[in-house]
């Protein structure tokens, strides 16, 4: 086991292309897909009885009840986008994770489901067009880089049928803060998102203030293999960097919401903002 590396750590440093989170690596991606469907927590995806009400938000909120073309950015294993589906509307998922794209695609398919699934990384994914509405959710959006952020979003309004709507559920800046500032802390499982045998697990995190932006760092101890290093960064936006960020994407905020919920409370640490194109 290196030692070294975590004696010699390197500072951390936001959205720094090293030590990432291999979304993509599919025992990884199989792992995140178990802690997606586990209804025990919210470290993955909602519990379901939140997702069944958000869901019932967007339909009658949002789209008024109207039969629509759905794009879900970040899908998951479909969970959004199967009950969107079986309300009547049309839908596109969008997801880095092989095992959560065929899990979703399964379901669409034993199901007769209006639904298609795309595995893909959304700094380059093609959106196709003509969506009423877009979504990305559980903050999501707060963990790209600030660049990619940009791009996304710009595609995304380019992506909309006249009158479409972008939903984003966004981390509160006070939130990633917090996170940042946060001591570090370690922690024992038998099997987890990170490992599927016993693991030790060491975490730190960072704040930094000029790029207003939260760096947690992983790593990960087993009995028998190498030290597995893992960081995620995630952006803080407040009032005003939101605001030039939608400019700069030919958007604007129509409404915002202390929960996608629409109950207030439940505002934590996530709110919702719904645009539409200028």
């Amino acid at each position: 086991m290196n030692w070294d590396a975590l004696h010699d750590r390197q500072p951390l440093k936001p959205f720094s292309p090293g030590a990432r989170v291999p979304w993509d690596e599919p025992a990884f991606s199989a792992r995140m897909l178990r802690e997606h469907l586990d209804p025990s927590h919210d470290r993955a995806s909602r519990r379901l009885e939140v997702i069944d009400r958000q869901v019932s938000w967007l339909q009658h909120a949002v789209l008024g009840g109207a039969d629509s073309h759905i794009l879900d950015l970040g899908c998951g294993p479909g969970l959004y986008t199967s009950r969107l589906a079986r309300a009547g509307h049309r839908c596109v998922g969008i997801d880095f994770s092989p095992a959560a794209i065929a899990y979703a695609e399964e379901e669409s398919a034993r199901e007769g489901l209006a639904c298609r699934y795309v595995q893909a990384d959304l700094a380059d994914a093609t959106l196709g067009e003509g969506y009423d509405l877009i979504t990305m959710l559980f903050g999501e959006f707060n963990t790209l880089p600030p660049a990619v952020a940009q791009d996304l979003l710009s595609r995304a309004a380019q992506a909309l049928a006249p009158n479409g709507q972008i939903v984003l559920e966004l981390h509160a800046a006070e939130y990633v803060e917090a996170m940042g500032e946060a001591p570090s802390t370690w922690s024992t499982a038998d099997r987890g998102l990170f490992a599927d045998d016993p693991h030790l697990t060491l975490h730190e995190s960072h704040w930094h203030a000029e790029e207003h932006a939260t760096t947690e760092r992983y790593w990960v101890l087993q009995a028998h293999g190498p030290l597995a290093t893992y960081a995620i960064s995630t952006q803080a936006y407040g009032d005003l960097a939101l605001d030039r960020l939608l400019e700069r994407s030919g958007l604007r905020e129509s409404a915002r919401y202390p929960s996608i919920t629409g109950d207030e409370e439940e505002a934590a640490d996530l709110f919702g903002v719904v645009l539409t194109r200028d």
